[in-house]
């Protein structure tokens, strides 16, 4: 059996019935950590179970959400966003739930670099004002997608709204400065 060290750049990762993870590339045992720093840093790898070469890289990514959910001070996914996503198993519209989701990620990360430059900046002379707003209309659109009609909350006023960007504009501050 010829062994597969990467594909077009992908590294191989292996997974054994010990539940231990091989990666090909350096020839060493690794962990669901390194897998997260590796995502993190752009690296794109394709875990296989060793014994039958099926690829679960899916599973994989979605077990190191979960223990990424479960060991944060504060989950990025709120609960109601999960019971949302659960309740589209089986309906209609499972199958345009991915795309969609791609697309709404990809575009937050389009923007992620203009956010934190206006978020940098303050409110003193940047766009964060409108920024914040172009943000919260393509937040609103996306989960909008998923709420239900019959409890879809009455919009809030300028006031409050502006309230809790200044009070996330905070949080996020805070999580920089602790970061840095």
């Amino acid at each position: 059996m010829k062994k597969q060290h990467s594909v077009d750049g992908v590294i191989i990762i292996k997974k054994y019935a010990n539940r231990r993870l091989y990666n090909t590339e350096s020839s060493s045992y690794i962990t669901l950590e390194h897998l997260a720093a590796m995502t993190r840093d752009g690296r794109e790898f394709k875990v296989v179970d060793a014994k039958t070469d099926e690829d679960i890289t899916h599973s994989i990514l979605t077990q190191i959400i979960m223990e990424e959910e479960g060991r944060g001070d504060q989950p990025m996914l709120p609960v109601n966003f999960l019971r949302q996503l659960i309740s589209m198993y089986g309906d209609s519209m499972q199958a345009m739930v991915p795309g969609y989701l791609e697309a709404s990620m990809e575009s937050f990360r389009r923007n992620q670099a203009q956010f934190k430059s206006a978020v940098e900046g303050a409110f003193a002379g940047s766009p964060f004002a409108e920024m914040a707003k172009r943000n919260m209309a393509m937040f609103e659109a996306a989960t909008s997608a998923f709420k239900p009609a019959a409890t879809a909350a009455p919009p809030a006023s300028k006031d409050d709204e502006i309230a809790a960007l200044k009070a996330e504009l905070s949080r996020l501050q805070e999580k920089v400065n602790k970061l840095g």
